[in-house]
């Protein structure tokens, strides 16, 4: 028989017990202390150690916030609220007076009772919109029950986030903004008499932040979005992506229709691939610019940021032709334009030549949700393209909401085109395989995170 000491014995369930996760309960059922209310005037009561917000008229949105901050986390709470009232989760997120007047930004886990069903989608409140809507994820708008409550288990780790509703998983965000911050309820701003009085409740909120190995969840995660910056994800290696542009060279890239990238009217700077405005400095125009490989079946995905009034795009099936000149390419094209501002946005028909449509071909629309929301961050702020073309069929995504889709090789694309500028170019589209361009139109124009799987 072995023997062990007292001391032993007691050492082994101390070192057991630290080994595990503690739970911290982040409301003690009976009052708000820890908690502060912020920005709005909606009213925060509690019943049955349940939180209950109350929405109100004629008041921003308002939160409650814990006054303690938080890293990396594992957050649950139970969640109930009345169809009609939008609502969220903080979480990392900003209330500094000298940031837009203590306006509480940042992380929300989506609390969404409507029809499109986004609950447990990820919003970047006040700052730069939906990075997860799920649009990205449609198996995760089964999660949330209206008029029930719902388990949300939030993981927030490193540059990870994740969520699950019901033990369905909802969200999978990689992003870097925000590491550390407060978490908040949100009682959504009403402009509508009959949502007053409308409620939102929480309960059993409870945070681990130590040893969170033990209580993050395996197994089934939501379909990963990464908004790292010039890198790929483990999970994007592992699916075959690769960086189109390595964020610090010319490599890869040359003037379209040309061998040598261009001497001027680019710039690399700060992980940044910027086209330079030129419009009144004709010397300073150096052309669009292609990929040296060309590409058939693949998915692609890039940042872009406009300045205002700016104009750019991005075309693919780009063939080279050494009877045209240098710098230029046909090809179809993933329209980028500042729509407030520039011109073309009225210019073609019904809008064809705006943000995400197909340039002069088809007007882009949110697919997603079903109308013309483009959901398009303002000049300034980054938007996320994606392309996917596979035998023929071509979507375009803008900040992860389907905006086109169409068949290139179809009898209605070839009826468009023959109404279009395209009408004089022989086979328009219909290459095997092309470039992938990005258009120099004379205005300032960013890009990066250029990467791309081969389907």
């Amino acid at each position: 028989m072995i023997r062990i000491s007292k001391v032993a014995f007691f050492g082994m369930l101390l070192l057991n017990f630290t080994s595990q996760a503690q739970w911290k309960d982040l409301f003690n059922g009976t009052d708000l202390k820890g908690w502060i209310k912020r920005n709005g005037n909606a009213e925060y009561k509690i019943e049955n150690k349940t939180i209950i917000g109350i929405s109100r008229l004629n008041t921003p949105n308002t939160f409650l916030c814990t006054e303690a901050l938080y890293g990396d986390f594992v957050l649950e709470v139970d969640v109930k609220v009345e169809v009609g009232l939008n609502s969220g989760i903080q979480i990392r997120s900003i209330s500094d007076p000298n940031i837009m007047k203590g306006r509480v930004h940042g992380y929300q886990v989506e609390i969404d009772p409507a029809q499109r069903a986004w609950s447990g989608g990820i919003y970047d409140e006040a700052r730069n919109g939906w990075l997860y809507p799920l649009s990205a994820n449609p198996h995760g708008q089964k999660a949330f029950r209206n008029g029930q409550w719902n388990k949300y288990h939030i993981e927030a780790i490193g540059n990870s986030i994740k969520t699950w509703i019901n033990g369905i998983p909802c969200a999978n965000v990689l992003d870097s903004q925000t590491a550390r911050g407060l978490i908040a309820l949100q009682v959504h701003q009403i402009k509508k008499p009959e949502q007053e009085g409308l409620t939102v409740q929480w309960r059993n909120i409870r945070i681990a932040t130590e040893n969170l190995k033990e209580v993050v969840w395996k197994g089934e995660e939501a379909p990963e979005v990464s908004y790292l910056v010039n890198q790929l994800s483990e999970n994007e290696i592992r699916k075959g992506w690769r960086l189109l542009w390595d964020g610090k060279t010319s490599a890869g890239w040359k003037l379209a229709n040309g061998s040598t990238f261009p001497k001027a009217g680019w710039a690399i700077e700060d992980g940044v691939l910027k086209v330079m405005g030129s419009k009144k400095d004709s010397v300073r125009k150096g052309g669009d610019i292609e990929t040296a490989e060309e590409f058939s079946n693949f998915e692609l995905e890039l940042d872009f940021k406009l300045t205002t009034g700016a104009n750019s795009g991005l075309k693919y099936f780009v063939v080279d032709d050494p009877k045209k000149k240098e710098g230029t390419g046909a090809g179809p094209e993933f329209q980028i334009l500042d729509d407030n501002v520039h011109p073309d946005a009225k210019a073609g028909i019904n809008g064809n030549r705006t943000t995400a449509s197909l340039y002069d071909l088809i007007t882009a629309e949110n697919l997603s949700e079903g109308n013309k929301e483009k959901r398009i961050n303002p000049p300034g702020k980054w938007n996320k393209l994606r392309i996917v073309s596979k035998n023929g069929h071509v979507e375009h995504w803008l900040n992860n909401l389907k905006m086109v889709e169409y068949d290139r090789h179809s009898q209605i694309f070839r009826n468009l085109v023959a109404k279009s500028k395209y009408v004089s170019y022989p086979n328009f589209a219909q290459a095997y395989a092309g470039h992938i361009l990005l258009q120099d139109h004379g205005d300032e124009v960013h890009f990066r995170s250029i990467k791309i799987r081969e389907l």
